[in-house]
């Protein structure tokens, strides 16, 4: 049997005695307007491939470790190839781009709705189709090799609470099919002068963390790791 592939109908990679490779971390992260998301991509080191969906790119001016893709009008009719494109660019090039931001992921998807509702005549299959691209583009990263940081706005549900307080601006299962590849789901919001991010699900919004314990992270210190000092910070911000 071929190393990392199984012998047989299903063709699917298998490592034994869980000898799985580590694979660089996910990282989805969703707020409000103005609360610095795109900026923290400044915290990862290596040069840095930002695709921007909403054109918003001020933070990263004049920062040489950083290339910016931005849309352009044309690009809307085809922005599924686009995306396509794009992704197949960063993993071709991975011997220069360590890091790829896709910002804003509410934006992308409002577009590629509006493409798939553009070309089909069944509009009740087209959520369904939306929630497929987003998984396989999801999947896709996973398998890339990339260190990836993906955002999106936020939606205060304070309506409807059933759903959480806050969620990302996006269709939920289209959300959950993107992600379900990620390390790290997050709410980005400022606490005063204090910007921190919650990843806890048992506050209702949006979270997970596969990367470590913590569960209420200082914006500034989302790449670091888990220390004793770091559990007895967060334990006294949930007091």
């Amino acid at each position: 049997m071929e190393q990392g592939k199984t012998k047989g109908v299903i063709d699917l990679k298998f490592y034994p005695d869980g000898k799985v490779p580590e694979q660089p971390h996910l990282y989805f992260i969703y707020g409000a307007g103005g609360t610095g998301k795109t900026s923290l991509l400044n915290q990862f080191e290596g040069k840095k491939l930002l695709i921007s969906f909403d054109l918003s790119t001020n933070v990263v001016l004049g920062r040489k470790d950083t290339d910016v893709g931005m849309l352009e009008e044309s690009d809307k009719e085809v922005i599924q190839e686009k995306v396509d494109e794009i992704l197949e660019y960063a993993v071709a090039n991975k011997d220069k781009y360590e890091i790829l931001c896709l910002d804003n992921m509410s934006a992308l998807q409002n577009l590629v709705l509006e493409n798939i509702d553009g070309k089909s005549r069944d509009g009740r299959q087209n959520y369904q189709k939306l929630q497929l691209w987003f998984r396989e583009k999801g999947m896709y990263l996973r398998n890339s090799g990339l260190t990836v940081l993906a955002t999106a706005h936020e939606i205060d549900n304070k309506g409807n609470l059933d759903k959480g307080r806050y969620n990302p601006d996006m269709n939920d299962k289209t959300f959950n099919a993107f992600t379900s590849t990620f390390d790290f789901v997050g709410r980005l919001y400022k606490n005063g002068k204090e910007r921190l991010i919650d990843c806890d699900p048992a506050t209702g919004n949006q979270g997970k963390n596969r990367i470590d314990d913590r569960t209420l992270i200082p914006a500034g210190d989302l790449l670091k790791k888990e220390t004793e000092e770091n559990k007895e910070n967060e334990v006294e911000k949930h007091d």
